[in-house]
């Protein structure tokens, strides 16, 4: 059952999907790119070992995003 508000129609889940998946890959290359500056500009092993563990997360995140659009690609996003 869906309920609808006057003129608004709520965001599917497959839209929702993609704006959450996409934000979360942005957010993650963006602390990835932040920790590997820390990391050569004052050394340290935890701003290389977060700046590596984001980069990758933000791979296992987009490999994961493109399945999910291949998988319901017969979805619509409405």
């Amino acid at each position: 059952m869906m309920f609808r508000v006057r003129g608004i129609n709520p965001m599917s889940l497959k839209a929702f999907h993609v704006v959450f998946v996409s934000s979360a890959v942005l957010l993650t290359l963006g602390v990835g790119a932040w920790s590997l500056n820390r990391y050569f500009q004052e050394g340290g092993d935890l701003n290389l070992a977060l700046g590596a563990g984001s980069l990758v997360t933000a791979v296992g995140l987009g490999v994961y995003g493109r399945y999910f659009l291949k998988k319901l690609k017969h979805i619509s996003y409405l």
